[in-house]
């Protein structure tokens, strides 16, 4: 299994096929292979783009024989959620109505990988409109875990995660407004990293990102999933930097200023008791990064719990107009999960300018915690992954809200977090959240990294048979 190509990081695969070791054919052939053996244990994958990938990888090919320059991907395969715009398969959300939403442009992040040798493989699952922390939805049914498939491989990017984690992909697409990239990389045990706000240009030409709501442009932000660390920062390297179709994109140096290694760690979080797995996992990475050589500290951050109740608020705002657009081409679970959120917040409790100040007091004052401690050492889950469908069971808002005490700061803030695996608990993954100071990806990258090499990679996996 080891020396199987599906096996390998995406840097180490475009390291390959550039150096002649290997051929970008053999590369998306393993994989669509590898696809074919295990997707059926998790409907992870949810269209192949098996014609098209063949002839990327042979006009790849070509490219290297001919000696021409090659970018940083070039030849590797990649998955892309299906929510992000490719011209070579319909955005369809996730929603029957929207299965043959085929878009006109790439999406600026597939546009860039693509330009950077990228070949879409294969498109992946989410819930409805990317708007739960589980994936199943009614057009392409439910992900399974492929640690183990009676939980959930977390949401909204958790066909992604599920294909990365099992070996069907080196590196995926995906996006994150409260957690869709760290939820399910924390489920399935791979790295991902939720960008700062404006790193990664975000556009899409279907509905409804075409229109998107305040709290998404406040908030929500394109991002990399893989296995591994370095695949992250090449990422960042070829998506990051303004584009015209995002007037919010910005391009920031990915190098900050010097800081002092001092990493705050999260052992206690505010709002409630933690499972003994996470808490575990916190002290792996702390001792991994201490002896890496970083100075450790117990810190905690300034009202996480303010930080969640005005992420919801500002989500709450715009759930009238989302639910009033959807209504007819959403299930009543996913319609009942929002309007659940408009019940638990309404948007007439708070006027909107009060939400925008604490929304500007709590960056500055998470800034002032930066100054001190660059880095934040954090859960991703307060819990191990939860059953199918728990989150719109009853009393799937309170499991929700208190999964994620310590991913939604990181949406309203708009600062980076990258979520990496420690290990493995009673057959279940754990992870942590590395998380810095806006455009501080470089301090989150680093910090992931000495995790990792201290702590390994965990995945692929071969799935569990449902």
């Amino acid at each position: 299994m080891t020396n199987e190509l599906w096996t390998r990081a995406a840097n180490e695969l475009a390291t390959m096929i550039a150096g002649g070791e290997t051929s970008s054919r053999e590369v998306v052939d393993a994989h669509l292979a590898r696809i074919d053996e295990v997707n059926g244990n998790l409907n992870a994958v949810v269209r192949v783009l098996a014609d098209g990938a063949r002839a990327g990888a042979d006009a790849a090919d070509a490219a290297v024989a001919a000696g021409d320059p090659l970018g940083p991907f070039h030849g590797v395969p990649i998955t892309i959620k299906e929510n992000l715009d490719c011209t070579c398969s319909p955005t369809t959300q996730g929603v029957p109505a929207m299965a043959e939403a085929m878009p006109p442009v790439d999406s600026p992040v597939v546009e860039r990988m693509k330009a950077a040798g990228a070949i879409p493989l294969a498109r992946t699952n989410l819930p409805e409109m990317g708007l739960r922390i589980t994936t199943n939805n009614p057009l392409h049914g439910l992900t399974r875990n492929p640690w183990t498939p009676d939980l959930t491989a977390g949401g909204s990017s958790g066909g992604e995660a599920a294909s990365i984690a099992s070996g069907m992909s080196p590196f995926g697409l995906g996006n994150d407004l409260g957690g869709s990239l760290r939820n399910p990389a924390y489920c399935c045990g791979i790295t991902s990293l939720k960008t700062s706000f404006g790193r990664f240009p975000s556009a899409g030409t279907m509905p409804p990102a075409n229109t998107p709501t305040l709290g998404n442009q406040l908030m929500g932000v394109e991002g990399p999933m893989a296995r591994h660390v370095a695949d992250l920062k090449l990422g960042v390297e070829v998506m990051a930097g303004r584009h015209p179709r995002d007037p919010k994109s910005v391009t920031v140096p990915f190098d900050g200023p010097p800081v002092v290694r001092r990493a705050a760690i999260l052992s206690e979080v505010p709002g409630g008791p933690i499972h003994p797995a996470v808490a575990d996992a916190v002290s792996k990475a702390a001792g991994a990064l201490e002896a890496a050589g970083w100075e450790i500290v117990e810190a905690a951050p300034p009202e996480m719990e303010q930080c969640q109740e005005v992420w919801a608020r500002m989500l709450s705002c715009d759930m009238p107009a989302t639910v009033a657009a959807a209504a007819e081409i959403m299930s009543d679970e996913a319609l009942g999960l929002l309007n659940e959120l408009i019940e638990r917040f309404p948007p007439d409790d708070v006027p909107a300018i009060l939400i925008h100040t604490e929304y500007h007091r709590l960056g500055a004052a998470w800034a002032g915690f930066f100054a001190e401690n660059p880095v934040l050492i954090a859960p991703t889950w307060t819990q191990p992954p939860f059953a199918h469908d728990a989150d719109v069971a009853e009393g799937g808002m309170d499991l929700m809200l208190d999964i994620m005490r310590c991913i939604t700061p990181v949406n309203l803030l708009g600062i980076p977090a990258c979520a990496v695996p420690v290990g493995v608990a009673d057959g279940i993954p754990q992870g942590v959240q590395v998380i810095a100071d806006r455009y501080r990806e470089d301090l989150c990258l680093a910090g992931a990294a000495d995790i990792e090499a201290a702590l390994g990679q965990i995945t692929p996996v071969n799935p569990v048979a449902a």
